[in-house]
């Protein structure tokens, strides 16, 4: 007899971020939800047991007497459990902030502090998405138990359940109701002013984005999506939006197997993954050195990409290991999740310099601006491009400088009060009419498919108390991925300060891909002509001594 097909998932109108991820268990309840690779084998949760986890520990959160839009901190990777206790946050309209276990503890606190959150809850050690025993505070307790209150309840989740040895101070709720306008998360991304900035997401603009995202027909029940996303990046909640939202299944791709080719095949393989997203270098060190056990890969005829270039000699490689595999370039920013997404040709011909973005999914449209604020109509001519969507953010967390410079009156009728993203991007239309992204108006850069800001950089390596000027450029390692090099001029009687303690200094605050893989103590930054530092002498310099 034939397979009988999925049940096709309802959505309601002006649905929470977690009604709309966990609708799929009104109509399947016992397809998977999470597939967990777990000693070489799969560990699956439904979406039956998806939905329970999330009640439990949406009853655990209400022990603490929290209110509507208090924070919840949630350091972990992405797993069944963390998937869980963010849907539960949703539920009681407690925004979650994802953070990951490998982010040093100076930036956590960073984050901590400018989030304010009443609980600050980590993966407990032996969960997948926990960390080493003994990191973070943790005890034994019942949630809502133990001493007097404190201002912010750190502890550990897992299993359904939440121990906090000491909970936050229980104060008095003000609302009734989580509404769609309501926060869902902030992710903290990295800033020019030195700091996170914090980018507010609603649950309205999260839903909005993936009915946009769902209506191009990725996936389908049944399909079972790779996610090699941290849980703090926002394209993991892209890909569990994309699975959960269409009836499927997501499957985290542990982060310490994701470096090594042959572990990351094992784990597609285990988990029979139908789609992988992620970052186009997740598959740089396959496609060189593992191209036959891709090409055979049982299951795999969905890739998407996002966060930065994928070379094109690299995904014409791709194509003809996997003929027919469906390949999709996601184009967007953390400010509105993404904002459009094109398919690549197949073959992609040999005369394309830049793929298409496409021209902005359901419910968006983006529009190009040039410098004068004018509109751009003309074919391949560069512009700013502005979106105009549902799914944008609220504001940047405590910051509303930072937000009207990027929140802007709409261009075309300034009077309306609508409210554009100035993505700071720059695009051209082709002759079809679809958009080529060629560059970023300011200096923001993409390092393994995160968005860095060199002058953060900048900025922590003048706090040592040795160095007294930096500059931070960007240039191509030699796998063709974007890297971080660092000149530093050291005060005058400052000690001899080696390079690679330097490098500490930075990874003490930051996150890996932030840090700069390189740093060299010279005698003095060269100048331009109007006396600011010659970032392209600098880079000249790097190039030629690489030489």
């Amino acid at each position: 007899m034939p397979a009988t097909p999925a049940p096709t998932v309802t959505h309601r109108p002006d649905e929470r971020f977690d009604e709309f991820l966990l609708a799929a268990a009104a109509t399947h309840p016992d397809h998977p939800a999470v597939v967990e690779y777990a000693d070489g084998a799969e560990r699956v949760t439904t979406f039956r047991d998806l939905r329970a986890a999330a009640e439990r520990y949406a009853a655990a959160l209400d022990r603490f007497g929290l209110r509507i839009d208090d924070r919840v901190m949630i350091v972990s990777d992405t797993s069944a459990e963390a998937v869980a206790l963010v849907l539960a946050c949703s539920s009681r309209g407690l925004p979650f902030v994802p953070v990951s276990p490998e982010t040093p503890a100076e930036r956590r606190e960073t984050i901590e502090r400018l989030a304010e959150p009443a609980l600050c809850l980590t993966a407990a050690a032996g969960e997948p998405g926990g960390g080493e025993p003994g990191g973070g505070e943790a005890g034994g307790g019942e949630a809502g138990g133990g001493e007097a209150g404190t201002a912010v309840g750190h502890g550990r989740f897992g299993g359904g359940g939440i121990e906090v040895p000491r909970p936050p101070v229980r104060r008095e709720r003000l609302r009734r109701a989580v509404t769609p306008g309501d926060t869902a998360y902030i992710i903290f991304t990295s800033g020019t002013t030195g700091r996170p900035k914090g980018v507010v997401m609603s649950h309205r603009a999260v839903v909005a984005f993936y009915r946009g995202m769902l209506a191009e027909g990725f996936v389908s029940a049944g399909d079972r999506v790779a996610s090699t996303s941290p849980l703090q990046f926002d394209f993991s909640l892209l890909d569990i939006g994309m699975a959960l939202g269409g009836g499927a299944a997501v499957a985290p791709v542990p982060r310490a197997l994701l470096r090594w080719p042959t572990r990351f095949l094992k784990v597609l393989r285990a988990t029979r993954a139908t789609h992988v997203n992620g970052v186009p270098s997740i598959w740089r060190q396959t496609l060189r050195h593992l191209p036959d056990q891709l090409a055979d890969l049982p299951d795999l005829r969905g890739v998407l990409f996002c966060g930065e270039e994928f070379p094109l000699g690299e995904l014409r490689h791709l194509q003809r290991l996997r003929p027919g595999i469906r390949l999709i370039n996601c184009y967007g920013a953390t400010e509105s999740m993404a904002a459009s997404f094109a398919e690549v040709p197949d073959p992609l011909p040999e005369d394309v310099t830049h793929l298409s973005i496409g021209v902005g999914h359901l419910g968006t449209d983006i529009l190009l601006v040039d410098a004068e604020g004018t509109p751009v109509r003309e074919e391949g001519v560069v512009g700013e491009m502005y979106l105009r969507s549902p799914a944008l953010m609220t504001g940047y967390w405590a910051d509303a400088e930072a937000t009207d410079a990027v929140l802007v009156a709409d261009p075309l009728e300034p009077r309306s009060g609508q409210r554009l993203l100035r993505t700071g991007d720059l695009a051209f239309r082709d002759a079809e009419g679809t958009l080529r992204f060629c560059g970023r108006r300011d200096s923001q850069v993409q390092i393994r498919g995160n968005r860095v800001e060199p002058a953060e950089v900048q900025r922590r390596l003048l706090a040592h108390p040795e160095v007294c000027e930096a500059a931070v450029v960007v240039y191509e390692g030699p796998d063709g991925n974007a890297e971080l090099s660092a000149f530093v001029v050291l005060a005058d009687g400052a000690a001899t300060t080696a390079e690679s303690d330097l490098i500490a200094f930075c990874l003490r605050s930051m996150p890996a891909y932030m840090a700069p893989g390189v740093v060299r103590v010279v005698g003095g930054l060269p100048v331009n002509q109007h006396g600011k530092t010659d970032h392209r002498q600098l880079l000249a310099q790097l190039l030629t001594d690489a030489a």
